[in-house]
């Protein structure tokens, strides 16, 4: 399955404020990585839909973000395909007919890495604005 996860452990000062507003709020820093995913998600959209040739809509819709959950490393959300065929879109498959000779390959064009990067780049900035916009609610 064509997944990546979504931490905090790059943001310290963040990371730190995240669990003093989880321990006091629980279900504020909940919502508000579920926010976040759903942002990277829309990021993940986007790109698929600049990058995927074909477009009947069936990866779009597969793309998905999960639950949000808590480990040892902090709290995390993913944002996954669920389609059956996301694995080789993105890591690219052989070309086979009936007769099972191959034709060929495509290649992987890689969304969900190409997304990453440019999530990471961002995710300071979701992260505070989420952050401030439940700050300014309580």
């Amino acid at each position: 399955m064509a997944d990546f996860d979504i931490d905090t452990r790059e943001l310290d000062l963040f990371s730190e404020e995240l669990e003093d507003l989880q321990r006091l709020f629980p279900k504020e820093s909940r919502k508000l990585m579920q926010r976040s995913g759903n942002k990277a998600r829309s990021v993940v959209v986007d790109k698929a839909k600049q990058i995927v040739k074909k477009k009947t809509g069936n990866y779009l819709k597969s793309i998905k973000r999960g639950k949000v959950w808590v480990s040892e490393d902090g709290t995390k959300v993913r944002v996954y395909s669920a389609a059956p065929h996301a694995h080789l879109i993105e890591k690219g498959h052989r070309i086979v007919d009936k007769d099972g000779t191959e034709h060929g390959f495509v290649a992987g064009v890689h969304v969900f890495d190409k997304a990453e990067r440019e999530i990471e780049s961002q995710w300071g900035t979701i992260l505070e604005q989420e952050f401030n916009r439940i700050m300014s609610k309580l």
